[in-house]
């Protein structure tokens, strides 16, 4: 029964399965290896004709906080150590009386990105507990042209 329920939630994971054949990602040992001890940031990516656009959810953290690289040479990683900062409490007499919003202690997310990825390109920008990662898209290459040639 245990394996019908996680067949189906994987094939109801409607958006995470496009993204994997999209953005193939390394295996999910290497991945959950490598990202132990970090929670992952909940991200939409929008293929659009001259670029892709990655929105990813960064509440409370400023751009300071926040790390975005290429590695091996087409792997787009988002990445922060920061941690969301609690409003302080100034009057004497005064406590929280819930914590529900928990602050994280890392976030990394990590892309593969496609061969039309231009990894030179790459912009981003942090408002309102957004970030977004800008990846231009390499212009297609020239077609080969076919030469007819005459036999005489």
């Amino acid at each position: 029964m245990s394996a019908v329920a996680d067949t189906l939630t994987h094939w109801f994971n409607f958006p995470e399965n496009i993204e994997k054949l999209m953005f193939p990602s390394r295996t999910h040992e290497s991945r959950d290896h490598e990202n132990k001890g970090c929670s992952s940031i909940p991200a939409d990516i929008l293929d659009t004709p001259k670029e892709f656009i990655f929105y990813l959810d960064v509440p409370g953290l400023s751009k300071s906080d926040i790390q975005v690289t290429v590695e091996d040479e087409n792997t787009l990683v988002i990445k922060s150590g920061g941690k969301r900062k609690r409003e302080e409490v100034e009057e004497e007499g005064c406590k929280y009386i819930r914590l529900e919003r928990k602050a994280p202690q890392k976030l990394m997310r990590k892309f593969r990105l496609p061969e039309n990825a231009n990894v030179s390109a790459i912009t981003a920008k942090c408002e309102n507990g957004v970030l977004t990662v800008v990846v231009e898209k390499l212009p297609p290459p020239p077609k080969p042209k076919t030469v007819e040639v005459a036999i005489a």
